[in-house]
């Protein structure tokens, strides 16, 4: 569960409820955003939703969904996609998976653990434009099984803290 805070009362958020709002095309988005925001309010404490600024590397619908409905933050301007944040030193099944967090004068930073959480097969069949509909299909396996490694992990053991880049 994830807890933001409105106005000082807690809201209680699930990866269900995330799923409810975006629908059923990107869970794995959804899971990557979900994990990373309880990673850093564990980081930060309770935070205000309105309060919390997003930049990341994650260019994708799903993320930014659940970023939009737990912390207000595309419609309030606090959200950004960041090519630049992108760890490209990981490799392309990495990279993007680097999440910054900015409340009041704090900042988290954190980004996917390499524990196998997301599978070179999903990155390169997701990037194809030539997918036939059994490809559409592994891709949808592919989707909810990153999704179910995901949401098994605990707080630290999916995300990790890391320090920011200077800029």
């Amino acid at each position: 569960m994830l807890t933001v805070l409105e106005s000082g009362t807690p809201i209680d958020i699930s990866f269900t409820d995330l799923m409810k709002y975006h629908g059923p095309h990107f869970p794995g988005g959804v899971a990557h955003a979900y994990c990373a925001m309880r990673h850093a309010v564990a980081v930060l404490g309770p935070v205000e939703r309105r309060d919390v600024t997003v930049r990341t590397a994650f260019p994708g619908p799903g993320g930014r969904d659940a970023i939009e409905m737990a912390l207000r933050a595309v419609t309030g301007g606090r959200f950004v996609v960041a090519p630049e944040l992108a760890a490209t030193d990981r490799g392309a099944t990495l990279a993007r998976y680097v999440w910054e967090f900015g409340y009041h004068d704090r900042t988290v930073l954190v980004r996917l653990r390499d524990a196998g959480f997301v599978t070179d097969e999903f990155i390169e069949l997701g990037a194809r434009d030539d997918r036939a509909p059994a490809d559409d299909e592994r891709l949808t396996v592919l989707k909810q099984e990153m999704t179910d490694r995901l949401l098994s992990g605990e707080v630290g053991e999916v995300y990790e803290e890391v320090p920011p880049p200077t800029r």
